[in-house]
C-alpha cells in the first residue's frame, strides 16, 4: 500500500487546491501555498519508497510501481513544483505585453492533473490505461495554453495545439487497435509474448502509427511544427511545464513501449528510432539558429533535445532508463532555470534576444544564471548537461550505433553556437539605455540561485555515486 500512497495523494491533490478557493478570496495566496506544501510532500514521500535494484516490480491490479516509474514520478513532481513557483508572478501582474493571468487555483489543478497523467503512463500495464494516461497528461495542457482568455495569440496557439493533438490521438488509437488485433490482448505481458512469437504486418503498422502519434507529443520530426507557435503563444510558465512535463511523459511512453511490449523487436525498430533522432536534432538545431524571440528559441532547443533523448532508446533497457532519467532531471533544472531568467526579463522587457543586451553589467547574477543554463543545455563540462548527454550517447553507442552518436556530437557544435548567441548578448553586447532596469524579488533570486546550484551539483553526481541513482547500474 505504501507504494501507491503518493499516487493517491496526487489524484486528490488538485481537488483540494481547487476546493480551497471556496474558503478564500480570489487574490488569496492560500491555494498557491497549499500547492507548494502538497507537491513537496508528495515528492518527499516518493523518496521514501524503496527501489528494487532492478530485481523486482510491484503490482496492484493494473497499476505497476517499479524503479523507473518511481524516478519518473520524481521528475514529474520536480517539474510541477518549479512550474507552480514560476507561475506565481504571472497572477500578480502582466508580462511580455500579455494580460495578467487569473484563477491560480484552477491553473495549479490543471498542472496537477497533467502530472497525474504522466504517472498513469509509467504505471500502466495494459493499453487502455496507457492511452488514458497519455490523454490525461495532454488535455490539461490544451486548457493551460489558452488560459489567458484575453490573449488572442494564446487562443490561436491552443487551437493549433488541439487540432494537431487530436490527429495525433487518432494515430495512437489506430496503433493500439492494430496492436490489439495482432496480439489478441490488451495486457503488456501478453502483447510481448505475441511479439516474441513472431512479428506480422499488423505489428509493423501498429508500430508506425504509435511512433507517429507519440512523435507529436515528443516534438519529433516531422511532427514538431506545432511547437514553436504553442511555445510562443502560451503563457511562459505553461511553456516551461510543457517543455519538461509533456516531454518527460512522452519519452516515458516510449520507454515503457520499447522496453515492454515491443522489447523483442527493439533491434528491428532501432533504424526507425535512429532516423527520427537524427532528423529531429538536426532540424531543431537549424531552426534555433534563425530565432530572435526567446520562447520560440526554446521551442527549437526543446525539439533538438528530444532528438538527443531518443538516442538513448537504442541501448539496452537498464542503461537507457538510467541515462534518460538522469538527463530528464538535468534537463528539467536547466530548462526551468532558463525560463525563470526569461520570466524575470519578461516582467520588465519584451522576451527577445535584444532585451538581454548588457545584462551582465546591469544584473550580473541573472547573467551568470543564464550562462549556466545555456552551457548546460549545450552540454559543456563540467555542468550537468555534459554528463547527461554523455550518458545518452553512451547508451546508443553500447549497442554499436556509432554513426548516429557521431552525427549527434557533430550537431552539438551547431547547438553550442546558438546557445552562445544568448550568452553573447548578455555578456558582450553593450547595454541599451532604453531598456527598463531589471529588479528581482527575494523569491525570484532564491529560486534562480537554487537552480543554478542544482545544475552544477548534478554535473558532479556521477562522480559521487557509481549508480547515479540507487536502483540502476551501469
Amino acid at each position: 500500500m505504501n507504494y501507491i500512497v503518493p499516487d493517491i495523494l496526487l489524484l486528490i491533490f488538485p481537488f483540494i487546491v481547487i476546493g480551497s478557493r471556496l474558503f478564500c478570496s480570489t487574490k488569496s495566496n492560500i491555494p498557491w501555498r497549499i500547492a507548494n506544501v502538497g507537491c513537496i510532500a508528495i515528492f518527499i514521500l516518493l523518496n521514501f519508497i524503496p527501489l528494487a535494484n532492478g530485481n523486482g516490480v510491484f503490482f496492484l491490479s493494473n497499476w505497476r510501481v517499479d524503479d523507473f516509474g518511481i524516478l519518473m514520478r520524481e521528475v514529474l513532481m520536480v517539474s510541477a513544483i518549479l512550474g507552480i513557483w514560476l507561475s506565481k508572478d504571472y497572477f500578480e501582474h502582466s508580462a511580455d505585453g500579455r494580460p495578467q493571468l487569473h484563477q491560480i487555483a484552477e491553473f495549479i489543478g490543471a498542472i496537477a492533473f497533467a502530472t497525474f497523467g504522466g504517472v498513469v503512463v509509467v504505471s500502466a500495464c495494459d493499453l487502455v490505461t496507457f492511452f488514458l494516461g497519455l490523454e490525461i497528461a495532454t488535455i490539461p495542457m490544451y486548457a493551460l495554453t489558452a488560459w489567458n482568455k484575453k490573449d488572442l495569440i494564446g487562443s490561436e496557439a491552443a487551437t493549433k495545439y488541439i487540432l494537431m493533438g487530436s490527429v495525433a490521438t487518432a494515430f495512437e488509437l489506430f496503433g493500439f487497435s492494430y496492436l490489439y488485433g495482432f496480439a489478441g490482448s490488451l495486457h503488456f505481458t501478453d502483447i510481448q509474448s505475441a511479439v516474441a512469437a513472431g512479428p506480422s504486418p499488423l505489428l509493423w503498422i501498429a508500430v508506425l502509427f504509435l511512433f507517429c502519434g507519440i512523435g507529436f507529443k515528443l516534438t519529433l520530426f516531422p511532427f514538431y511544427t506545432w511547437a514553436p507557435d504553442v511555445y510562443e503563444g502560451a503563457p511562459t510558465p505553461v511553456t516551461a511545464v510543457l517543455s519538461v512535463s509533456s516531454k518527460a511523459t512522452a519519452i516515458a511512453f516510449l520507454v515503457v513501449l520499447v522496453f515492454g511490449p515491443l522489447a523483442p523487436i527493439q533491434e528491428q525498430i532501432a533504424p526507425l528510432i535512429a532516423l527520427l533522432a537524427g532528423t529531429t536534432l538536426f532540424v531543431g538545431n537549424l531552426g534555433a539558429l534563425k530565432q530572435s524571440r526567446l520562447r520560440r528559441f526554446m521551442a527549437y532547443s526543446s525539439i533538438a533535445q528530444a532528438g538527443y533523448i531518443m538516442i538513448a532508446l537504442l541501448g539496452p533497457a537498464t542503461i537507457a532508463e538510467t541515462a534518460i532519467i538522469y538527463y530528464l532531471f538535468v534537463y528539467a533544472v536547466s530548462n526551468y532555470l532558463a525560463f525563470f531568467v526569461f520570466a524575470i526579463i519578461g516582467h520588465h522587457r519584451e522576451e527577445i534576444f535584444a532585451s538581454l543586451k548588457g545584462l551582465s553589467k546591469q544584473n550580473p547574477s541573472i547573467a551568470i544564471a543564464l550562462a549556466i543554463s545555456m552551457f548546460s543545455l549545450a552540454g559543456i563540462p563540467p555542468l550537468a548537461g555534459f554528463f547527461g548527454k554523455f550518458h545518452l550517447f553512451f547508451s546508443g553507442a553500447s549497442t554499436g550505433h556509432y554513426a548516429i552518436v557521431a552525427f549527434a556530437v557533430l550537431n552539438n557544435v551547431i547547438a553550442l553556437y546558438y546557445y552562445i548567441q544568448l550568452i553573447k548578448s548578455a555578456w558582450v553586447d553593450e547595454p541599451d539605455g532604453h531598456l527598463t532596469p531589471i529588479r528581482l524579488t527575494r523569491r525570484q533570486r532564491s529560486v534562480v540561485i537554487l537552480l543554478s546550484i542544482a545544475v552544477v551539483v548534478l554535473g558532479f553526481l556521477p562522480f559521487l555515486s557509481n549508480n547515479i541513482f540507487s536502483g540502476f547500474t551501469f
